[in-house]
């Protein structure tokens, strides 16, 4: 098999350069010399992942397809810890990214199965209260283009950055409870009326009746209709002023200007 380089980094003092081959070696050079001063074994497949420590110049993280992480001393040459993302009933995770904390103290993962891995010192427990799975219940909801090229949300005819908040939900389009729903920005001291998502049934483009999260539950069937969130008004309120605009833009265009011009269209 022909080597090839898959990834390179510099340490954090530039003294060194570590490069990732395809035969799942790992090769500390010196940066000043070229010299080969170490190959770190351990990566069974191939490696996209070479991090930095931010303030340690010994440290190199890595990590690859294999599922492994390894964090070198690359000074040396070895291994100081090692990680493998074995998922449950699914072998071993790919690893996509990695990335360290400011501090140095904690790192980040991805994974193929879209798991988001933290290591580090300290306690877990406050990761734990949070659901396994969040969403946003508009992730794959399709987009389509209007008559001037600008994306709208299929459903709702929107701009998606016109919308309200996304509620969270898991895997399955189920929505969590409303102490989850308040950690989405702009939802964090609404009332409990407008964190109930409301479910209903919607067809897919290959005909495929499904239940999803279409809207705001913020009325039973026997009451009144409440007031709407201060947060919808502004939107709605948006959303009209820009209509408005768009039509004014419109008649400016078609009825022309002297000496031929026109008014001129946003891009």
């Amino acid at each position: 098999m022909k080597p090839k380089v898959t990834m390179i980094a510099w340490n954090e003092n530039d003294n060194y350069v570590v490069t990732a081959v395809n035969n799942h070696l790992l090769k500390v050079w010196n940066s000043y010399t070229g010299q080969l001063l170490h190959d770190l074994v351990g990566h069974a497949d191939e490696v996209f992942v070479l991090e930095t420590h931010p303030f340690d110049s010994r440290i190199m993280l890595s990590a690859g397809h294999d599922g492994n992480i390894f964090i070198w001393d690359i000074t040396k040459g070895t291994k100081t810890k090692h990680y493998f993302n074995m998922i449950e009933g699914q072998g071993h995770g790919a690893v996509f990214d990695c990335k360290f904390s400011p501090d140095g103290q904690h790192f980040a993962c991805t994974d193929s199965h879209g798991h988001l891995l933290i290591f580090g010192f300290g306690c877990s427990k406050p990761y734990e209260k949070i659901p396994d799975q969040m969403f946003f219940h508009t992730d794959y909801r399709p987009l389509i283009r209007d008559s001037n090229n600008y994306v709208l949300d299929e459903q709702t005819q929107q701009a998606p950055h016109l919308m309200p908040p996304p509620f969270l939900v898991d895997v399955d389009g189920n929505p969590h409870p409303t102490k989850y729903q308040r950690l989405v920005p702009g939802r964090e001291n609404c009332a409990d009326e407008h964190l109930i998502p409301q479910l209903g049934y919607v067809a897919t483009s290959d005909g495929e009746v499904v239940e999803q999260v279409i809207g705001q539950q913020t009325v039973d069937q026997d009451e009144q209709v409440l007031e709407p969130s201060i947060l919808d008004g502004m939107i709605r309120q948006l959303q009209l002023e820009q209509d408005q605009r768009t039509g004014a833009d419109q008649e400016s265009a078609s009825s022309g200007l002297p000496n031929g011009e026109e008014t001129p269209r946003r891009g």
